[in-house]
């Protein structure tokens, strides 16, 4: 019910979207961005991490 709300569930329908759109399970690429992410600096480049560039190592079909 808020605007912060409605930005928040738009990145992450988004998010969803375009593992879809590129044949990864959102389930599995959300658990690969929550163990990456704490081991990078803040600000640094995440071009590796969209769901075009991800490799996972993981049978979610």
């Amino acid at each position: 019910q808020s605007v912060n709300g409605v930005e928040a569930s738009a990145i992450l329908y988004s998010i969803v979207m375009t593992c879809r759109a590129n044949d990864i399970n959102p389930y599995y690429y959300f658990q690969h961005l929550f163990k990456e992410m704490p081991n990078r600096e803040e600000n640094s480049d995440l071009t590796d991490l969209m769901p075009w560039n991800v490799q996972l190592d993981f049978d979610y079909n």
